[in-house]
C-alpha cells in the first residue's frame, strides 16, 4: 500500500528532496515520519510512506503540482493537510485564499484525482493553530478564527466525497491546556516532536478505523 502524504511546511519538515522515497531522511522530521515508523515498523513490505509536502504551500500550489506529486505516484491513499498558509493577515494579504476558491480548488483536488486514480482513498485532516504569544503568533487572530470554517468544510467534504478525516484542533487544544502550548507548536503553527506525536496519534487513529493497520 502506497501512502502519499501532501501539503505543506507541517508535512514537509525538512525532507530531503534529493533522496529516493523510502530513506530515512525522505520522511523529514515530523508527523509523516512518525507515521512511517509506526506503520514500516510493523510490516516493512506491506507499506510504502511518500512526503509531497513542500513549505508555504497553499492550496493552489498542491493543485498546481497534483499530477507530479500525487497522480504519477499513484498512491492508494492520499492524505492531505492544508490551509494555514492561505488564511488571510496583514502579512499574507495578497497571497490569502479566499473561502469559495478554497472549497472550488480542494474540490478539483479530491474530484480530479478520483478521475484518474479511481480507487484511490483520501484522508482529509483539518489544520490547527494555537496562541502562544502576539510577538510569535502574529497571525493568531485570523488564523483561529478560520479553523472552525476548515474543520466544517473537511466534515461536508467527506461527506459527500466518502472521504475519511483527522480533527486536530481539539488535541492540541486539550495537551496545551495541561502542558502549555508552546510545547507542542513553539510559534503557534509548526509543531515540536511532541505536537507532531499528537498529529501521528490522531491520523493513525482513522487509519486504523479504515482497517488497514
Amino acid at each position: 500500500m502506497k501512502i502519499v502524504f501532501f501539503g505543506d511546511s507541517i508535512t514537509d519538515m525538512g525532507r530531503n528532496r534529493e533522496v529516493e522515497n523510502g530513506a530515512v531522511e525522505s520522511y523529514g522530521d515530523g508527523y509523516v515520519f512518525l507515521v512511517a515508523a509506526e506503520l514500516l515498523g510493523k510490516d516493512p513490505n506491506q507499506y510504502e510512506i511518500v512526503n509531497r509536502g513542500i513549505n508555504g504551500s497553499r492550496i493552489y500550489d498542491l493543485y498546481a503540482r497534483l499530477k507530479k506529486d500525487v497522480w504519477n505516484e499513484e498512491p492508494d491513499v492520499v492524505s492531505i493537510l492544508i490551509g494555514i498558509n492561505d488564511v488571510d493577515s496583514e502579512r499574507n494579504k495578497l497571497l490569502c485564499t479566499d473561502e469559495v476558491r478554497f472549497e472550488k480548488i480542494y474540490r478539483m483536488l479530491i474530484e480530479e484525482t478520483r478521475e484518474k486514480l479511481p480507487n484511490v482513498r483520501f484522508i482529509l485532516c483539518a489544520p490547527f493553530h494555537l496562541y502562544i504569544s502576539e510577538e510569535l503568533s502574529p497571525h493568531y487572530s485570523a488564523r483561529c478564527r478560520r479553523i472552525p470554517w476548515y474543520e466544517k468544510l473537511i466534515k461536508q467534504l467527506a461527506e459527500e466525497y466518502g472521504c475519511k478525516t483527522v480533527f486536530l484542533q481539539s488535541a492540541f487544544e486539550e495537551k496545551a491546556a495541561k502542558f502549555g502550548a508552546d510545547k507542542y507548536v513553539p510559534d503557534g503553527t509548526h509543531p515540536s516532536i511532541m505536537g507532531a506525536k499528537i498529529i501521528a496519534d490522531e491520523w493513525l487513529k482513522v487509519f486504523k478505523e479504515m482497517g488497514e493497520a
